[in-house]
């Protein structure tokens, strides 16, 4: 944004009170030569500046209107959705005015989002919020709301599919061998730091997974056997699905179709067997 006048010439006569050599110029005059050529230079300063901005908004409109939107540009503008706020008209910016940093924050609900491109060329746009230290669907009203900035703000012509989800289900069975110095038969640390150590790894795995990324059962295998007080995991089955589709069985790796997987209910099949 461009300085005034009034603070570049600030800036030249303060330059000169600062100087030794300068300092003797300095003179209450108001029309003394140099600050007549002071104001000259600080008229200079603000009219670039202004250029500058001009062209800076130049550039903005142009890109705006001539480049082609990515996957990560419809990534970037779900995670801008501000909440109960209006755009300002034919843009995709908000009317922001007298909101603090900290309100704007609070209507920014999306917390993590994919976009993907389907064989069909439309988008496939998934949004989740944050929700009990968890990933949580958007409400009815708030993905409405939502789907109506989309709409409003995407490419004309693309068609762009919108979905919070709950996670996909996951199933697992496992056989952990475990020191019994340190765990019991049940998978509690006997010293009694923790009931479920083996499944609070899991559970902590699924969590810190990148939305949208990708669950690999070798590397839950990893994680689990670092666990202090096993020594072996086995993974018998690892099955997922979404909705109320059946589950299928996992061969390695996958990418839920809701973004996230959670073990949910009666999930986990564990037995536990001292390794000796």
């Amino acid at each position: 944004m461009a300085q005034t006048i009034d603070y570049w010439n600030g800036q030249i006569i303060s330059k000169v009170n600062s100087d030794e050599t300068l300092a003797a110029l300095d003179h209450t005059s108001a029309v003394a030569d140099f600050k007549l050529w002071a104001y000259i230079v600080a008229f200079v300063a603000w009219t670039v500046d202004v250029l500058f901005d001009l062209r800076a908004a130049e550039i903005s409109d142009t890109l705006a209107t001539k480049k082609p939107h990515t996957l990560n540009w419809y990534r970037e503008l779900a995670l801008r959705f501000q909440y109960g706020q209006a755009l300002r008209q034919d843009t995709d910016q908000y009317l922001n005015t007298g909101l603090s940093d900290t309100q704007v924050a609070a209507q920014k609900i999306i917390s993590q989002a994919a976009v993907t491109e389907n064989t069909d060329g439309s988008v496939r746009m998934k949004v989740v919020k944050q929700a009990g230290g968890d990933y949580g669907q958007l409400s009815d009203e708030e993905k409405l709301a939502f789907s109506a900035y989309v709409f409003d703000t995407k490419d004309a012509g693309v068609r762009v599919h919108v979905e919070s989800l709950p996670p996909d289900d996951l199933k697992l069975v496992l056989d952990v061998y475990y020191d019994p110095l340190v765990l019991d038969s049940t998978g509690s640390r006997i010293d009694g730091n923790g009931d479920t150590p083996v499944i609070d790894a899991v559970n902590a795995y699924l969590k810190n997974l990148r939305f949208n990324g990708e669950f690999a059962k070798t590397r839950l295998m990893d994680q689990l056997q670092a666990v202090e007080g096993v020594e072996l995991v086995g993974i018998l089955s690892a099955q997922s699905r979404y909705g109320v589709r059946p589950f299928s069985e996992i061969q390695e790796r996958l990418i839920p179709d809701a973004g996230y997987l959670r073990v949910i209910g009666d999930g986990f099949t564990i037995n536990y067997y001292p390794y000796a």
